[in-house]
């Protein structure tokens, strides 16, 4: 998988400094810790020439790559981290950054440019609902498929055939909106803009969200394709409330794989590949999957990016994750060689096989030995 260019991400002056100030410019951290600030929607963004709010740029988000997704049990209620767990995150950045420097200096450019992410904001983690920072329960039938989903990052799976792995595993796509969370390399996000549409760009396995813009929900409503058409990133239309870009997604792609025995839909779950989801980073989709984005520009180069997502049959209750975007225009996406070099696939079934005809053999050698 082709990398991106190393990034300076903190020094230690900026740590310094930064201490004295919130997570981020966009994200004002409140007295009270156990408080979300409320999204800023004061500032007037710069327009597009045909007069749209104008997002318009590259957002990597590899500066928040590293802080989990669901709240871990020593932040307790907080949304924030305190000054002291502030200071350490940021010397554990600004470690990072010497690593990579010294990296670049012999040569040896390797892991440490692999993983790059800092988790410097000051957020305990990206869930913002519900308030204890967790994903809400699932329900008796998304349990039952998560349990027995297939995929690489499941254990215990037996790789018989490529209908064994999720779309991630196949390069075919990290699905929806498994794609808007960061994970450990490629969290370039790319905001394009044309009259009448929004093109939200990722850097991994290069999906193109392309998103026509219309004048309100009804008129969304009236585009939305018939329910038993999916496609893995979903349908979505999004308009104007204001300065803040309102998509809404629906027709996802429920993650279901195809059986060699019998080309029946199988409970393959949709990849959520990111820190702190539930073990194994997979959780499964139905077909009443609902997503819900807001993009808010709070400055002239930061996003406010929330998702609310709802899936009844899936979850108990809905959930909402807040990421902030900041502007780096020196940030580029290469070549996703991807297919061309995955041999994953390939390896985990022959290996698989291997391993059966080892422990069969086994067997029969031992039977025979014993009598």
């Amino acid at each position: 998988m082709a990398r991106t260019p190393f990034k300076t991400i903190a020094i230690v002056t900026a740590s310094v400094l930064a201490l004295a100030m919130p997570a981020t410019a966009q994200d004002v951290v409140p007295d009270d810790l156990t408080t979300i600030a409320e999204v800023p929607t004061d500032f007037e963004p710069p327009r597009t020439p045909w007069g749209d709010p104008d997002l318009r740029g590259m957002f990597p988000i590899d500066n928040i790559a590293s802080i989990p997704m669901q709240r871990p049990a020593q932040y307790g209620d907080r949304f924030y981290l305190n000054d002291r767990e502030y200071e350490q995150r940021l010397q554990q950045a600004a470690g990072s950054d010497e690593r990579y420097e010294a990296e670049d200096e012999a040569g040896t450019i390797g892991f440490g440019h692999w993983v790059e992410s800092d988790a410097s904001g000051r957020r305990t983690s990206l869930l913002v609902y519900p308030a204890d920072g967790q994903l809400p329960a699932m329900t008796d039938w998304a349990q039952e498929m998560y349990e027995s989903g297939r995929s690489s990052w499941t254990p215990n799976t037996h790789f018989d055939w490529v209908s064994d792995f999720d779309t991630w595993d196949r390069c075919v796509t990290r699905g929806f909106p498994a794609s808007m969370f960061p994970f450990r390399y490629n969290n370039g996000i790319r905001v394009m803009q044309a009259p009448g549409y929004v093109v939200i760009s990722l850097e991994m396995i290069h999906d193109a969200r392309v998103v026509p813009i219309v004048d309100g929900p009804e008129a969304a409503a009236e585009m939305r394709w018939p329910g038993d058409v999916r496609t893995w990133m979903g349908q979505s239309i999004g308009w104007w409330e204001g300065n803040q870009l309102v998509i809404e997604t629906t027709n996802i792609e429920d993650g279901a794989s195809v059986s060699e025995d019998n080309y029946e839909r199988g409970p393959s779950p949709l990849n959520m590949a990111t820190m702190g989801v539930p073990p194994f980073n997979t959780i499964p989709t139905s077909d009443q999957a609902h997503v819900r984005e807001v993009l808010t520009m709070t400055g002239p180069d930061h996003i406010v990016y929330e998702l609310t997502y709802t899936d009844p049959e899936v979850f108990t209750d809905k959930w909402t994750a807040r990421l902030d975007w900041t502007r780096d225009e020196e940030y580029e996406f290469f070549e996703y060689a991807c297919h061309e070099g995955n041999v994953q696939i390939r390896n985990y079934i022959t290996a698989a096989a291997a391993g059966v005809e080892n422990t069969e053999g086994g067997a029969a050698e031992g039977e025979g030995s014993g009598s």
